[in-house]
């Protein structure tokens, strides 16, 4: 399948590639000829794997560069990283089936993620050169991944095992998250939101583990161009249709005298939206600013990422925004199914560097939540008449709800193959599930006491049943970032029971159920103390159980993972992070993490 381009993103153009690099034995004679074949058909198939399962998040397939010839020597692996230069290669994977000069065939460059895959035949000693260049890898401080199937195969096999696939495959994925990043924006709309941490913006976290850099804006900028009509005017008129259309205007929960006007309240739709598009040419620009004669506003910040401040200096005066954050979180709009812009919530750069990490990984839009309570099943039952929860929730939930927006994928109204609910990526999503997702949701006045300025909260109720993934970057002083993990899946409750949990709270924002996989050790011995463990006020949740993409693409960047419930079969690390500690990996991680320093920064 060809999936279009998603339209005005920073992912277009000249994206950065996987590079192959076949490694053989470089001794002429009869050793190397024996091999090449062999050697390049390897790499070959391995560039097909790839290219047919990894996609960029703009929906086109991840683009495999192989070496021209086989690396058998130090002059061969320089021609190789000419050529990777050339054609911007930001990921490396070195295959071969054979012993090869571990040191003179060695992927040196030391930012680019890389990884080794030794074919584990009898043959040739494919597992031994693994074993020997990842010895090199780690004595030189270049860590890399090592690959190697658990089964013994023929030397002519072509059969790829399904554990090999899956390592090549996952490690791919964060590798390229990783190098997506690089030389990219994050982009602060405003400063600190009502004394919010995580909204206190760290140049050097993005800097030294993201390798992107930080563009400031004052939210000035939002009403100097909603006055001035600096976006697009006829983009904006079919953006309002569609708003009418597509998004139903529920019950408005405010007392009789904080209630807006129905005058009022269509101003603020109608800014709302402008806001909207203004968010976005901010982020990724827009060459229709050009032909209005705004050619240095046309550009952008080449963000990836960003975040709204709002409250207070914004929400006090002017519509919140939750409408611009929910819609451009989601992969459709008034334009189509696109891939989402990553926009979070009071500027949390934290959360919003999380929910950027979920993305790259998956290609699908993420849930910016409050980690709002932890409900035990006896709470739950002294408040909804007897009511006991059962099942995924019979150890209590945790209820995720927002301030106001989330994205409508979070809804849940996309269907895995096996009818589950999902998020997916925006070229598998359905027109029909573009339409039961803004069924599905209702848009209601703010609540006046929080948001003067007004604006419209978005509610929805996510479907019960959908594996996922709850995430949190958090900075901690002489430590610097580490990362939170848990897998669970999302509730459904009973109308009754949910409505009178939810409107104890807001009954015009969303609300996601969350039940962690509890594995009776430590953070994860129960609900409640996942909800205790967590460091922010503030998670992330991705669709589906991605938390070992997660721990992989950390430790790629280095930032140690404090707490998860990913099984121990699932966590794939570079090879030099067993020098660190084998029994204990969570301590070997901060260690390894702590060694190796960021991946952009120095030590």
């Amino acid at each position: 399948m060809n999936a279009p381009l998603s339209s005005r993103s920073v992912f277009n153009g000249n994206l950065p590639k996987i590079g192959i690099r076949p490694a053989i034995d470089g001794r002429l004679g009869g050793v190397r000829e024996s091999l090449e074949d062999q050697t390049m058909n390897l790499a070959r198939r391995v560039a097909e794997l790839i290219s047919s399962t990894v996609r960029y998040p703009n929906g086109q397939p991840a683009e495999c560069v192989i070496a021209e010839t086989c690396i058998g020597g130090v002059a061969e692996a320089d021609q190789c990283e000419t050529l990777f230069r050339r054609e911007n290669v930001g990921v490396s994977l070195t295959v071969t089936p054979c012993w090869c000069y571990g040191s003179e065939t060695m992927d040196m460059d030391p930012l680019r993620p890389k990884a080794v895959f030794g074919f584990n035949g009898t043959e040739r000693p494919g597992a031994v050169y693994l074993a020997a260049v990842l010895a090199g890898h780690s004595q030189k401080g270049l860590p890399a991944f090592g690959i190697y199937g658990q089964d013994v195969q023929e030397a002519g096999d072509a059969n790829m095992p399904e554990d090999v696939q899956a390592k090549i495959l996952n490690f791919v994925r964060c590798g390229l998250a990783a190098a997506l990043m690089r030389g990219k924006s994050y982009l602060s709309m405003g400063g600190t939101s009502m004394g919010i941490a995580g909204s206190m913006v760290d140049y050097g976290f993005w800097e030294k583990w993201l390798g992107m850099r930080v563009e400031d804006i004052d939210m000035s900028e939002f009403s100097g161009r909603m006055n001035k009509g600096q976006y697009d005017q006829t983009e904006y008129e079919r953006a309002l249709d569609w708003v009418k259309t597509n998004c139903p205007e529920g019950d408005d929960y405010n007392s009789d005298s904080a209630k807006r006007s129905r005058e009022q309240l269509d101003s603020e739709w109608a800014d709302s939206v402008k806001m909207a598009l203004i968010a976005r040419d901010l982020m990724v620009g827009n060459p229709k600013l050009a032909e209005m004669g705004l050619k240095e506003q046309s550009h952008g910040h080449n963000a990836i990422a960003s975040g709204f401040q709002g409250q207070r200096q914004w929400t006090d005066h002017f519509p919140n925004g939750d409408f611009m954050e929910a819609i451009l979180n989601t992969s459709f709009d008034w334009n189509g199914k696109r891939a989402p812009y990553i926009v979070a919530t009071e500027n949390d750069a934290l959360n919003a560097a999380t929910m950027l990490l979920g993305h790259l990984l998956t290609n699908t839009a993420q849930v910016f939540a409050d980690l709002r309570t932890y409900w035990s099943p006896d709470a739950i039952a002294s408040v909804c008449d007897g009511y006991r929860l059962d099942g995924l929730a019979s150890g209590g939930l945790l209820h995720l709800i927002n301030s106001g927006p989330a994205t409508l994928d979070g809804t849940g109204q996309q269907s895995a193959a096996d009818g589950s609910p999902t998020m997916k990526p925006f070229w598998e999503i359905g027109d029909e599930e573009v339409e039961q997702c803004l069924k599905a949701t209702t848009w209601h006045p703010s609540m006046t006491e929080y948001f003067p300025g007004g604006g419209m909260s978005t509610r929805f109720k996510t479907r019960g049943g959908m594996p996922a993934t709850m995430t949190r970057i958090n900075l901690v002083d002489g430590l610097g970032p580490a990362l939170q993990i848990a897998e669970g899946h999302t509730v459904e409750l009973p109308e009754d029971v949910h409505d009178r949990l939810d409107q104890r709270t807001n009954p015009t924002w969303p609300t996601t159920w969350f039940a962690p996989t509890l594995t009776d050790r430590g953070a994860f011995s129960s609900t409640y103390d996942v909800m205790n463990s967590w460091g922010a006020n503030h998670c992330v949740m991705t669709a589906g159980h991605v938390g070992h993409l997660f721990i992989t693409l950390a430790s790629i960047l280095r930032i140690p993972v404090y707490m998860h419930n990913v099984d121990r079969a699932r966590v794939f690390r570079p090879s030099a992070w067993n020098a660190f500690g084998t029994d204990d990996l969570e301590g070997a991680d901060f260690r390894a993490c702590e060694n190796f320093g960021p991946l952009y920064g120095r030590k």
